[in-house]
């Protein structure tokens, strides 16, 4: 069958499954699904959407500096949520900056899922000494709060990095920071589905012929374990977002070169007194709708996945 015939075949298959029901069913869902779509293909192409480069000086014209968005008195086109005190046009540096945080966030999801997933598979088939010591490792984690944990990483990677490719790497500091906090939540799911998968019998005949253990973890059991990661992941994307955007906004994270929403957030705070208020409001609203239609998804997948709940 051509790719194109199967397409229509699969959606059809989706839209009638217990999960597709319940997403048309959900206007929350679908409708968290539409903004959140719109927010990452802006972001994406946001080079052919805004009306400037932030990030080139030879489009930014300091006598258009603090211009007030366009429905004010003052506004002018195509400034339509304004200009910051450098001349820069607020909606290009907010896609711009949407762009950032959504790579950070996805990235450092995937890189804790892929940590969590790994220690979790070990943990849960091997047991013993090797979960103990997994286990007090994501207690450890755990013990310290989220975001102090995050600044001592950043920190102490920052630090080990020349002066000269501090900003260049910030980006992936920050993937690791976010990444090496949230690992636990995911190594404990794969941990409990695992134990329970490896007392049965496919798992069993598979150790009884000899079998690898990795082929079994990897190609038996893992699998089994990616409803509960999934809806985790989806839920901790916001999570990721956020602690960006925090780290950003204490100075520890993304730098004014490299803007992201939280450093954006930082530098329009320092100008909301002084009446440029639209320079912290309007990416505070982009950081948050991003979230809420995360959590709003990640709300509805859990229960969707969830057999008690149908």
């Amino acid at each position: 069958m051509p790719a194109e015939a199967a397409k229509p075949g699969r959606l059809r298959r989706f839209l009638d499954s217990d999960i597709g029901w319940s997403f048309r069913r959900t206007p929350a869902a679908w409708l968290s699904t539409l903004v959140l779509s719109i927010l990452i293909l802006t972001a994406l192409f946001c080079p052919l959407i805004a009306p400037q480069n932030p990030h080139d000086l030879a489009q930014v014209f300091i006598d258009k500096a603090e211009i007030p968005p366009i429905w004010s008195a003052d506004g002018e086109w195509p400034f339509l949520l304004g200009t910051d005190p450098q001349g820069r046009d607020v909606l290009s540096a907010i896609l711009y900056g949407t762009r950032v945080s959504l790579i950070i966030g996805f990235s450092a999801v995937l890189v804790s899922m892929v940590i969590g997933v790994s220690l979790g598979l070990a943990a849960g088939f091997y047991g013993g000494r090797i979960d103990n010591l997994l286990m007090r490792l994501g207690d450890t984690v755990l013990s310290i709060p989220t975001l102090l944990m995050a600044i001592l990483v950043s920190a102490i990677f920052r630090e080990l990095l020349p002066p000269g490719l501090r900003d260049p790497f910030a980006a992936a500091v920050l993937v690791v920071s976010i990444a090496l906090t949230s690992w636990v939540q995911y190594a404990r799911t794969v941990r409990a589905s695992t134990m329970v998968e490896r007392r049965k019998e496919y798992v069993l005949a598979a150790r009884i012929i000899k079998v690898p253990a990795g082929r079994i973890m990897r190609r038996h059991i893992l699998p089994n374990t990616l409803t509960p990661v999934m809806v985790a992941a989806t839920l901790n994307l916001g999570l990721a977002i956020l602690s960006e955007a925090t780290l950003s906004f204490l100075g520890v994270g993304m730098p004014i070169t490299q803007p992201s929403l939280g450093t954006l957030i930082r530098i329009g705070n320092q100008y909301l007194f002084s009446g440029s208020w639209w320079l912290v409001v309007f990416p505070s609203l982009q950081l948050g709708l991003i979230v809420l239609s995360v959590n709003l998804l990640g709300d509805w997948l859990r229960d969707a996945l969830n057999p008690k709940l149908r």
